[in-house]
């Protein structure tokens, strides 16, 4: 897999040559620049500044942590400091000068990386200032107990644009073991980024990204295989809350048209060329994630659905049956969003939405009603009333309900937790 590298130096995204010269600084801000990648998976975010002893960017790339899936590096030297960033929303830290088994070993370990990083084959800290006697594979095989990913970086290479040997992972896939290895430096070619994703490699990428010789979707392309004649990849579409919305077909072609416009276009089988959705129905889709499946032989598309749905038909998927009846959230949310959209004034949503007060006070009834259910019909029932109120609080803002599950998943990894006591009431 490709994971694209945020470097942050003064709040900017930058790129360094073998981490001392400035070659570049990117146009874009980062967080757009989070936001673009984290469309196919985790990014890197490394605080060059904390690195080098000089100051951080520690409020900027807790806000990147919330627009991507970010691991984070750069100036981690203490327990505190790794908890922190967990906390704040990281799904994973990266420790170098101070990735020691006393620290390693109180944090979780599957989202934890060691970074070694190697000039001459000899592990550098302290921001590359320092190369120590180590030897990069010595400092990996001492580690490999203690973290769930190494990040390995050939400082020699490293923003060159030189180019990448492959054959050289061999050896450092053998010191991690069974410990996931991500390589960085030199690498620039979508090729080089296939042969590592078959070694079961991530390759970590930002100076090819920045000056345009790569594209994450060459990579991913080149990552993707097909045994259909016609070399198609199978694309399952899903909405926001993971509901299957129908089967189509994507290529290089309109891998790239996705993810350079951040909508919902694949290949059409029957007139040849690209599709995109909702071009003349007005049912567009906005892209959210991409990923590949385990085989690299099918993608999935996440998307937000625009308009009156997926289906040529007008309806929510494709699956339309199983939809209703097993949609759960997802069917909940578009009966309340065509309720809404619908002149009916004996709608009860309708009601809710226009009525001062009402919506509120049905939050809170129905809040208490399910405190004091007891029987299982009860709770059930109490329970879906909770959810439909809730759920109109949430449309009437225009809170798709994703978001309710990533502040889920972001509380779930956090390490503090909190005490959950009542709270005082007057």
């Amino acid at each position: 897999m490709i994971i694209p590298s945020i470097d942050i130096m003064n709040g900017k995204a930058v790129q360094l040559v073998q981490g001392e010269k400035m070659a570049l600084q990117a146009p874009e801000d980062p967080i757009a620049l989070a936001k673009q990648f984290g469309v196919t998976g985790e990014v890197a975010v490394i605080d060059l500044d904390a690195a080098m002893g000089q100051g951080d960017n520690r409020d900027l790339i807790k806000t990147l942590c919330r627009h991507a899936p970010c691991r984070v590096g750069g100036g981690i030297r203490s327990l505190e400091a790794a908890s922190d960033w967990l906390n704040a929303g990281a799904v994973k830290v990266i420790l170098g000068t101070k990735a020691e088994p006393a620290i390693l070993s109180q944090l979780p370990r599957d989202r934890v990386m060691a970074a070694v990083d190697m000039r001459g084959g000899k592990v550098a800290v302290e921001g590359w200032k320092t190369v120590q006697e180590t030897a990069g594979l010595t400092r990996m095989i001492e580690l490999r107990d203690w973290v769930g990913g190494f990040l390995v970086t050939n400082i020699d290479i490293e923003g060159t644009m030189g180019g990448f040997d492959t054959a050289a992972v061999a050896p450092i896939l053998d010191a991690a073991a069974t410990v996931k290895l991500t390589m960085a430096g030199g690498i620039t070619t979508a090729q080089q980024i296939a042969e590592l994703d078959k070694m079961g490699v991530d390759a970590q990428v930002g100076m090819a990204l920045y000056t345009g010789k790569l594209t994450i979707a060459d990579c991913l392309a080149a990552m993707m295989i097909s045994d259909r004649a016609d070399g198609l990849w199978p694309t399952v579409v899903v909405d926001s809350n993971h509901q299957a919305l129908g089967l189509v077909y994507s290529n290089g072609e309109s891998l790239r048209a996705a993810l350079a416009e951040g909508a919902g276009i694949y290949h059409s089988r029957s007139r040849g060329g690209l599709w995109r959705k909702g071009e003349t129905s007005g049912a567009r889709q906005k892209l959210l994630r991409i990923a590949m499946d385990c085989d690299r032989d099918a993608l999935q598309f996440t998307v937000q659905q625009l308009g009156d749905g997926f289906c040529h038909l007008g309806t929510a998927s494709c699956f339309e049956a199983d939809f209703d009846s097993h949609g759960g959230i997802s069917a909940l949310a578009q009966r309340i969003d065509r309720a809404m959209q619908a002149d009916d004034q004996q709608s009860y949503t309708q009601r809710l939405l226009t009525e001062p007060g009402l919506l509120n006070a049905k939050i809170q009834e129905e809040g208490g009603e399910l405190a004091m259910a007891n029987s299982v019909q009860e709770i059930v029932a109490e329970t879906a009333d909770v959810l439909y109120f809730a759920a109109v609080k949430l449309a009437q803002q225009h809170i798709p309900w994703s978001a309710v599950w990533d502040e889920l998943n972001s509380r779930a990894r956090k390490l503090a937790r909190r005490g959950g006591d009542r709270k005082a009431t007057s």
